[in-house]
């Protein structure tokens, strides 16, 4: 049997998968060094909530590959139309598989995560692949696997059938501290309205030059785009969307669009910041100002934080999806808090959950 007609068969072996029930996950900023992170000052217990040790999330996905899970993009939910619209996309995938969506926010590595264990900017390596600086408690400054872009990409080159026609992920981006490491923001090059540790991060480096960390950033996000990677606003000041005027949304887009969009390409994709959304789960409509503001600045998808396993709507001029934290947060809530396991679908939380993370009630109360 020649080629083509292999092909032909494992075509019709395919089948369509239901676009609303495709669940979509999301991470923040990866821990290296539990001893630093979880070192009980100030930040620790937000870093115990809202993030995931590497440990985690290398269990997680081999658990989600291992139960079929294969990544998918909004893209591939919905393409846009020229005139704005939105038409319905076909997954096709082999008996079995499950697509999904995974999100990471906040790769900016703002200046507070300094020397609390986590990496601390996107860079390419010696042969062009897209890894991580981490700065270990030596001080030694090492090129590697220490946050989830790489590791994902080292797991799919292991097992390039977790990516469905070559997806990766989705990084939401804010400004304000520049951009996957890099301070590309307008106020390190002016030097005006700048924020305590800003003006520390200029002090400490004297030499620093804002048109190469521009370029440099440029580069990297180049690179992660050949790759399958994709890039969603995530507001620029990371502000909440639900409870501010429109006059403070258009002002953040516009800071948004003019300082973080050329670095990136551009988006259609909005993820909005401590999980708010724009109504509530009723249809968008043209009536609510926010979102006919945030479609006439081009955002097609949206996204907010909901822990239902399933959130999806498809319209004729958005596509909307609720998204699942896996955090220090969900694992806890999981395992000890008396109420639904929200992620049993995804993977055992007892199998996951890092022995070096701590279990003082008090550091999960999210009130």
């Amino acid at each position: 049997m020649d080629l083509a007609a292999k092909c032909q068969i494992a075509k019709k072996s395919l089948v369509e998968y239901p676009l609303e029930k495709i669940t979509h996950v999301f991470f923040h900023t990866l821990i290296e060094d539990t001893s630093r992170a979880f070192d009980g000052d100030s930040k620790s217990g937000n870093y115990n909530q809202v993030m995931t040790t590497i440990d985690e999330f290398n269990k997680i996905t081999q658990i989600m590959y291992d139960k079929g899970y294969v990544l998918v993009s909004p893209h591939d939910m919905a393409t846009v139309n020229k005139d704005g619209t939105m038409s319905r996309g076909k997954i096709m995938v082999p008996e079995g598989k499950i697509p999904f969506v995974l999100s990471q926010d906040d790769v900016s590595y703002y200046h507070y995560m300094d020397g609390d264990g986590c990496a601390s900017k996107l860079v390419l390596d010696e042969n062009g692949e897209v890894k991580n600086e981490y700065v270990d408690a030596d001080g030694n400054v090492l090129v590697g696997d220490y946050d989830l872009v790489p590791l994902l990409d080292s797991f799919i080159k292991e097992h390039p059938d977790f990516s469905y026609h070559g997806r990766k992920g989705i990084l939401a981006m804010t400004g304000y501290n520049g951009v996957l490491g890099y301070r590309t923001d307008s106020a390190y090059k002016t030097g005006e309205n700048l924020q305590d540790d800003q003006k520390k991060f200029l002090e400490d480096h004297p030499d620093f030059d804002y048109d190469q960390d521009v370029k440099d950033a440029t580069k990297v996000a180049d690179a992660m785009k050949a790759e399958g990677w994709e890039f969603a606003s995530h507001t620029w000041g990371h502000i909440r969307v639900g409870d501010k005027p429109i006059e403070t949304i258009q002002a953040d887009t516009e800071k948004w669009l003019t300082y973080v969009a050329p670095l990136i390409g551009g988006s259609d994709i909005i993820i909005f910041a401590h999980g708010q959304d724009l109504s509530d789960w009723h249809d968008y409509t043209m009536d609510n100002e926010k979102f006919a503001y945030l479609k006439s600045q081009g955002f097609n998808i949206y996204c907010n934080v909901d822990s239902s396993q399933y959130f999806v709507q498809v319209r004729d001029n958005y596509l909307r999806m609720g998204r699942r934290n896996l955090d220090g947060y969900r694992l806890y809530q999981n395992l000890y808090g008396g109420g639904e396991d929200r992620t049993s679908d995804l993977f055992d939380s007892a199998s996951v959950i890092d022995p070096q993370r701590p279990t003082d009630p008090s550091l999960y109360n999210l009130g």
